[in-house]
């Protein structure tokens, strides 16, 4: 079976760690080999990193920290989603450059340019990105369950969370061929069915 390289994009709150998970497991009792792995971090020089972002205890000027960002993601590469292609599974990844653009470009006004450098340096590319698309009082709610410390880009605001929601929508529309918006705000199992069958449709 042809290896598949499939990334979650959304939002804080909009169920990606849960869609990834179920997805996997659909897909392992489908008998298809699965790693889930994630961004910021999937590697253990890439974790370091993860923490040194999230923390907000440095200033980054907005290159530096995009450029942090792909630094995580050629470690990420490099050690875990290149090997497990190799080896045969699909690679599941919560996040990747699209939330660099999202993020650091629509929300943080980064350079479109500076990115677009960046990520030639990175491949393969996914296969297929499933952007989860929620409600602000879903994601809240969602957000308010995990009882997680908030980060750094958590106390960032609302009007940077609308930036970067308008930029996940902006990145899905210019890249449809890649991209399948997934509306996120029903329940669980329903987004996990619909996901499969976009899954299943291309690739299976």
């Amino acid at each position: 079976m042809v290896t598949r390289f499939i990334t979650f994009e959304g939002g804080e709150g909009a169920g990606k760690s849960t869609q990834l998970r179920l997805l996997a497991e659909r897909l392992e009792s489908r008998g298809v080999m699965a790693i889930a792995t994630r961004e910021p971090g999937g590697a253990p020089a890439a974790e370091f990193l993860r923490e040194m972002l999230l923390a907000g205890t440095q200033d980054f000027a907005p290159l530096t920290e995009m450029m942090l960002h792909f630094a995580a993601r050629a470690e990420h590469m490099t050690r875990t989603i290149r090997p497990a292609l190799a080896a045969g599974a699909w690679v599941l990844s919560d996040r990747f450059f699209d939330s660099t653009e999202a993020y650091q470009v629509y929300g943080q006004g980064g350079d479109p340019a500076s990115f677009a450098a960046l990520k030639t340096l990175i491949s393969p590319h996914p296969d297929l990105t499933l952007v989860l698309v929620v409600a602000p009082d879903v994601a809240a709610a969602r957000e308010a369950a995990r009882g997680r410390a908030a980060d750094r880009y958590d106390r960032l605001g609302a009007d940077f969370r609308r930036r970067v929601a308008d930029g996940f929508q902006a990145i899905a529309a210019a890249n449809p061929g890649r991209c399948v918006v997934v509306n996120g705000n029903g329940a669980a199992e329903d987004v996990a069915a619909t996901i499969f069958e976009l899954v299943a449709a291309r690739f299976l």
